[in-house]
């Protein structure tokens, strides 16, 4: 599904125009994105939880020479998701 099939499918259930739509899509990932930047977890009961993990600094290999190559720490947003969504989805 890509974005604009999401807000097609908002609008219809929402009874509001694709704009406005659009607009609340648009609103949503950067209410979830600034929360994340801060460290914060976001919760939608029912669907799940965004939050941010972080990686440890580990090795690996370059897979067209196998040098070994040092890959820094790094922060990752992890998505749990919630028992009803779970629940579609089996």
């Amino acid at each position: 599904m890509t974005k604009a099939d999401l807000v097609s499918k908002i609008a219809g259930a929402g009874g509001i125009t694709k704009a406005q739509a659009e607009k609340a899509v648009d609103g949503f990932v950067v209410a979830v994105s600034q929360a994340l930047s801060t460290g914060e977890k976001v919760t939608l009961v029912g669907f799940g939880t965004f939050s941010v993990g972080s990686r440890s600094q580990r090795e690996g290999r370059n897979p067209r020479t196998g040098e070994k190559i040092k890959i820094p720490a790094s922060k990752v947003v992890k998505f749990k998701p919630g028992k009803s969504l779970s629940d579609k989805v089996k």
